[in-house]
């Protein structure tokens, strides 16, 4: 049987990146994402539901993340589950938790007020944000967008 294993998440991370790197070298990064969703209940008032979400990136993707990313700032990532397990070294029980292996990311948002030095989208970081994003195939049979007729000349253009 056939399986898939992906996740698309928008939201915001929870906490300060940690990263820390592995004996032979590798950096690994892991950070909490709160994604939110907003719906109206049975009586019809609006109400929001926040989802916290474990999430682990690895090598120049875990470097990236930490070097650009503070808690607040708004993250898109792709990558899929992982289920961690365990024994418990006080109680002896097995545990388990499930986790977001990145794969895949895309700054959102422009630099915080006041232009803070190393945030994303700032003239200082001398890095291309599209540098980490992943454009899929278009599906096969599907035409490519076609560019919109330009109706107004260039003096009608407000700026």
């Amino acid at each position: 049987m056939a399986s898939y294993n992906k996740v698309l998440l928008l939201g915001n991370l929870t906490r300060d990146p940690e990263l820390r790197v592995t004996p032979k070298g590798t950096a690994v990064c892991q950070f909490g994402l709160a994604v939110n969703r907003q719906f109206k209940d049975e009586s019809g008032q609006t109400r929001e539901e926040v989802t916290f979400v474990d999430l682990e990136a690895w090598g120049k993707q875990a470097e990236t993340i930490a070097k650009y990313l503070t808690k607040g700032r708004p993250l898109f990532v792709e990558g899929r589950l992982k289920l961690d397990q365990w024994d418990d070294k006080t109680s002896g029980q097995k545990r388990s938790k499930l986790k977001v292996v990145l794969e895949n990311f895309q700054f959102l948002g422009g630099p915080r007020e006041g232009g803070a030095p190393g945030s994303p989208g700032g003239d200082d970081t001398g890095m291309d944000q599209t540098a980490e994003r992943h454009i899929p195939p278009a599906r096969p049979g599907a035409s490519a967008p076609k560019p919109a007729a330009a109706s107004a000349s260039d003096e009608d253009v407000p700026f």
